[in-house]
């Protein structure tokens, strides 16, 4: 009997960890022959899942699309591919009656994950911890035969010599080992390294991080949270009508600026700039020379905005029993070191009663504190690196590279990011599994 055949995952992270889980199932369950063996150059797997989530894991969404995605097309490919191939391989997907809405859920719950949904269709693990995410997949590891192979690292991968011989592993201590199918589940610029020449990559920049804005965020606010909506003002072109109530309730519109995106959530003031689950979703269009806007009361069009300032003077005027000042307007609605910023940027004094004909500077103000983007804010918080290896490279079936047959790539090692909120993790899974399933179904082959 030959020697068994081997599938090396290199990467110990989320995309690697679920390759290294399907291929072993799949085959043990097809009472095959073969190691799967995972590469960590760090001292444990699942350092990185740890991290996600500040250590709670928005593992995935409840409402996944590939609109959600950079390279959107591929994405939605790879995505139909997958949940096609989980009737075969993921129990819970085989029969209507027990069927998840996606496969990553029903991998999850086939392993005994439990969670729960929160706002945004955001999923994290019932138990409120990364680790229950890590310690399901460690024991199906386990139950799959998958070896782990931690403080060893994969220095490159180089292509078999001829047809039907091995790839070799050069490990980063000069000893070298063999493996008949590889899956590449690192990101960055550790995956350029590994790849053979002549793989078309897009050199690695972070991303779905903070905002660095000039002024340098009002600094008085450095660690201020105000839950709101922010919008992202492009410079060149305006937002055409039809386009204009696309993004909710927009703050309304801005000569020769269009606006490029829109998002609601927490926004968090830092001395660079602006933080925050919306500031992360926008650092993925934004660009140096675009506009932040902050709007404070997304709830509230700005063509509504006046009436409701003349409203809420009124009201405090009935209960005060006195002339009402910007302090007392601005008062209960925002921060006291907010409301200054606030008049500052309108030219209002807040100890003066609310003039006629005031509240017009306030509404744009309080709608659309603009804040000019310079670039990424602290580098250390992005969440992702955007870039990797070209999804024109790859085949959507199996997420294998065409030039290089065996050769897998998958999570962020590909060319394929995406907004807060689970997406980022999903793809990391789904694309892991396709390409587990693949690669031991190229060794029975």
């Amino acid at each position: 009997m030959g020697e068994a055949k081997t599938i090396a995952i290199i990467g110990g992270g989320a995309s690697g960890l679920a390759a290294a889980v399907a291929a072993g199932e799949a085959v043990r369950d097809a009472e095959g022959a073969a190691r799967i063996v995972v590469y960590e150059a760090f001292d444990r797997v699942g350092r990185s899942i740890l991290a996600t989530g500040n250590g709670r894991c928005n593992f995935s969404n409840a409402r996944p699309g590939e609109g959600d995605y950079r390279n959107a097309a591929f994405v939605r490919r790879v995505l139909l591919e997958f949940e096609g191939q989980a009737h075969g391989h993921v129990p819970s997907q085989a029969k209507t009656s027990t069927a998840y809405p996606n496969g990553v859920l029903g991998f999850f719950s086939d392993h005994g994950l439990m969670w729960r949904e929160e706002g945004e269709g955001r999923l994290y693990p019932l138990a409120n911890k990364a680790a229950s995410v890590l310690d399901c997949l460690r024991a199906a590891c386990t139950a799959a035969g998958v070896e782990e192979r931690v403080e060893c690292e994969v220095a490159a991968v180089e292509p078999p010599r001829a047809e039907g011989s091995p790839f070799t592993l050069r490990l980063a201590d000069g000893r070298f080992e063999r493996a008949d199918a590889v899956i590449v589940a690192v990101g960055g610029s550790v995956a350029r390294g590994l790849l053979p020449e002549g793989v078309p990559f897009r050199e690695p920049e972070p991303t779905l991080g903070p905002l660095a804005t000039e002024p340098r965020g009002p600094r008085r606010l450095d660690n201020i949270r105000v839950r709101g909506a922010l919008e992202l003002w492009r410079p060149g072109e305006e937002t055409p009508p039809e386009e204009r109530g696309r993004h909710g309730y927009p703050m309304g519109t801005h000569e020769g600026e269009r606006l490029a995106s829109r998002e609601v959530g927490e926004v968090m003031f830092r001395k660079y700039g602006v933080s925050g689950i919306a500031a992360f979703n926008l650092s993925r269009l934004a660009e140096p020379g675009d506009v932040l806007a902050v709007d404070f009361v997304p709830w509230v069009r700005l063509c509504d905005m006046e009436a409701f300032l003349n409203r809420r003077r009124k009201m405090l005027r009935a209960s005060l029993g006195h002339d009402v000042t910007w302090d007392d307007m601005l008062r209960g609605m925002v921060l006291a070191p907010v409301a200054d910023v606030l008049l500052e940027a309108a030219a209002l004094d807040g100890a003066r009663p609310v003039a006629k004909g005031e509240t017009v500077r306030m509404a744009p103000v309080l709608k659309g504190l603009r804040l000019p983007v310079t670039g990424l804010g602290d580098v250390k918080q992005c969440q992702v690196h955007r870039g990797g290896v070209s999804v024109r490279a790859v085949d959507d079936r199996t997420c294998e590279v065409r030039r290089v047959p065996g050769l897998y790539v998958v999570g962020e090692a590909l060319d394929v990011d995406a907004a807060c909120g689970g997406f980022n993790l999903h793809w990391a899974w789904a694309s892991g599994l396709l390409a587990g399933w693949s690669a031991a179904e190229r060794l029975r082959a």
